[in-house]
């Protein structure tokens, strides 16, 4: 075999990204890449419990969900740990698949590889670094590289390429369904979504700007939507209980209802989420609020419709450490503060991103009527 010829005889290829949201989201293009390449084989793939739900039939190139049981460096859950009957009972189901091709997008090969090479795939393709088992073939890993290349540089491993570099996940029926019985009274006014909190804190911006920010927005003639987990609601009311104008708690929404909602937004503002990619993979306008070195990984790849606004303060408010490793940036501990690193971002440039994109919205989209789907009317 050589390097960028595509593998003859594809039935079924695995494919490894048991991560969160964000990290499914920036695979997408070279799921696409995939499909096209190989348009008759199955892709599976090998991931977490919440991707099983969410990606049913018509969402994604995906066909199907395996989930990958509790393994160290590959598939972490809160407080679960490895069971080896467990382990065992899964690489055996996998094999039985027979696998044509069995694909790592995830880390840097020092676990992912192992377990990539247990499946019994006849081409293993991935990552590679200095200490990872060996692949059939791989790239060499190195942490500053946008994430969609990444993977897209790895398929392109078996002859899979695209032109198409922004992400896209398909909207459903019932999508705008969860929509409607969310009771959002939209009812024809533009609305802007807001996702204030993160799973990491140190890429939040502080919870108690929102309100302030919110409030200016509505100045605006626009509603304000705030969404997150279940978990975030009483964050949310506290922030909206700050506000001298109204807004809408909808934490608690699916992703696929946080994707229709997203799809007809004038945009959504939040630090570098699950959620914010999910609006990017909709055509959302975004204004994703990110510390420096994140930009160079996650941020989209375009400008039309997106407005990065950067933290360029480096080192940790508090001990002030730069915590990134590898080059260019070698702390000599690590520091795990949890604090926003993203504090210094000012309103004032959020706000210059705002009116930016809601000229250009005003004049794409008729003036910001929303479509009849999102529409609710109360009994």
């Amino acid at each position: 075999m050589t390097s960028l010829s595509r593998i003859d005889n594809v039935n079924k290829i695995a494919v490894l990204r048991a991560g969160a949201l964000g990290d499914f989201m920036v695979i997408l293009p070279a799921l696409y890449a995939l499909k096209d390449a190989y348009p008759h084989a199955e892709i599976v793939l090998l991931g977490r419990p919440w991707q099983q739900k969410f990606l049913v039939k018509g969402r994604s190139p995906v066909n199907r969900v395996e989930v990958v049981p509790v393994k160290e460096g590959v598939g972490n859950e809160y407080q679960q740990c490895e069971d080896i009957a467990v382990l065992e009972d899964f690489f055996n189901r996998m094999r039985s698949e027979e696998f044509d091709i069995a694909i790592s997008f995830q880390g840097n090969g020092t676990s992912a590889n192992t377990f990539i090479n247990q499946l019994g795939a006849r081409v293993t393709v991935g990552s590679w670094c200095d200490g990872a088992a060996r692949l059939d073939r791989s790239v060499n890993y190195y942490y500053y590289q946008h994430e969609v290349l990444r993977y897209l540089e790895i398929v392109k491993l078996i002859g899979a390429s695209t032109d198409t570099l922004d992400p896209c996940i398909e909207i459903l029926p019932g999508d705008f369904e969860e929509v409607k019985c969310f009771n959002i009274p939209i009812a024809g006014k533009p609305y802007i979504l807001i996702n204030p909190v993160a799973n990491d804190i140190r890429r939040m911006w502080p919870l108690e700007n929102y309100s302030t920010l919110a409030n200016a927005l509505a100045e605006r003639n626009v509603e304000v939507i705030f969404v997150g987990a279940i978990a975030d609601r009483t964050i949310v009311n506290d922030i909206i209980g700050a506000m001298r104008y109204t807004a809408i708690n909808a934490c608690g929404i699916s992703i696929g209802g946080l994707a229709a909602l997203a799809s007809h937004a004038c945009l959504m503002i939040a630090p570098d989420t699950g959620p914010l990619h999910v609006a990017q993979a909709v055509q959302c306008s975004t204004i994703g609020l990110y510390w420096a070195p994140n930009v160079i990984n996650w941020a989209p790849l375009n400008r039309a419709i997106h407005r990065p606004v950067i933290s360029w303060n480096l080192p940790c408010p508090l001990c002030g450490i730069i915590p990134n490793d590898p080059y260019p940036f070698k702390p000599q501990t690590n520091c795990k503060h949890e604090v926003s690193f993203i504090s210094d971002i000012g309103a004032d440039a959020i706000l210059h991103a705002v009116d930016n994109l809601l000229s250009l919205n005003r004049n794409s989209k008729d003036n910001l009527i929303i479509p009849e789907e999102l529409l609710y009317t109360s009994l």
